[in-house]
C-alpha cells in the first residue's frame, strides 16, 4: 500500500507541466515586448502542430519606461512629452490595464503560457490572473509582508490603500503575454508622476519600504520562482 501511495505521488509530480526560466537581466520595455511575442508565436505554431508547448516564465528588469494600456483611449502628446522628459520611455502596449511605470529594482514578471497546459486554470483568463497575483502575495508573505488581493486588480498591502505590484495582461488563444511588477528597490518617486493604474487616492509601496531595508530583486528572484511553481503547479527549470 505504501509503495502504491509512492508510485501514485511520483506519477503526480512527473505529470505536472514544465516551464522554462528565462531571467533577461535589464532590457528595454521594446526589447522584452519583443521576446515575448517570439515565445507566444512559437507556442501559437506548436499548438497547431499538437506539439507540447514550450511555456516559458520570463524575469526582467526594466530601464525606466511608463507604458500605458489597451484601455487607455487617449494620452495626450504633451503628457507623453512631459513624462519622456523625465528620462523615461513611452510605450502604448497591449496589455490590459491604465498607465503605470517599470525601471530598476522592479522584478517584471512575464508568464508565456498555454493556459490549457494548466488543468487547474480550466483555459480561464480570471483564474490565471487570481493564481499569477497569488504567486506575489505568497513572495511577500516568505518576506514577512502581508499582501492580498482586493477589487482593484494588483497586489496591495493589507489593510494599506499601498500597491506593491501592478498586473496587467494579454492573451490570445489561450496564450498569456505581460503579467504583473513586483516593486523590490524600486524608486517609487517615478510614480509621483502619473495616477498610477488610474486610481486616485492610493499609493505604491515596494518590499524595501515595507521591510525599511534595501531588498533586491536577486533576494527575490528565486524565492518568485518557487511561489510561482507552488501557485500553478508546475515544475521550472
Amino acid at each position: 500500500m505504501l509503495s502504491f501511495e509512492k508510485n501514485t505521488n511520483s506519477r503526480a509530480r512527473s505529470m505536472r507541466p514544465t516551464v522554462r526560466l528565462l531571467v533577461l537581466g535589464r532590457m528595454s520595455y521594446l526589447d522584452a515586448l519583443n521576446v515575448q511575442r517570439e515565445l507566444a508565436t512559437k507556442i501559437k505554431s506548436q499548438q497547431k502542430k499538437g506539439v507540447d508547448p514550450d511555456n516559458t516564465l520570463v524575469l526582467v528588469e526594466h530601464s525606466p519606461v511608463y507604458t500605458i494600456g489597451i484601455r487607455t483611449n487617449a494620452y495626450l502628446p504633451s503628457e507623453e512629452e512631459r513624462l519622456k522628459k523625465l528620462g523615461a520611455d513611452f510605450v502604448r502596449s497591449d496589455r490590459g490595464g491604465l498607465i503605470t511605470f517599470h525601471g530598476p529594482g522592479q522584478l517584471v514578471i512575464y508568464p508565456i503560457l498555454h493556459l490549457a497546459s494548466f488543468t487547474q486554470l480550466c483555459r480561464s483568463i480570471r483564474s490565471y490572473v487570481c493564481h499569477l497575483e497569488q504567486s506575489v502575495i505568497d513572495t511577500c508573505k516568505t518576506f514577512g509582508v502581508e499582501a492580498t488581493r482586493t477589487k482593484d486588480t494588483g497586489v496591495w498591502i493589507q489593510g494599506k490603500s499601498l500597491k506593491i505590484a501592478a498586473l496587467g495582461i494579454h492573451c490570445s488563444r489561450y496564450v498569456t503575454t505581460h503579467g504583473a511588477a513586483l516593486n523590490c528597490n524600486t524608486d517609487l518617486t517615478w510614480f509621483d508622476h502619473i495616477v498610477p493604474c488610474g486610481l486616485n487616492g492610493k499609493g505604491v509601496t515596494s518590499l524595501s519600504r515595507e521591510l525599511d531595508r534595501n531588498v533586491t530583486i536577486d533576494e527575490v528572484k528565486n524565492i518568485y520562482v518557487a511561489m510561482f511553481e507552488k501557485s500553478f503547479d508546475c515544475r521550472v527549470k
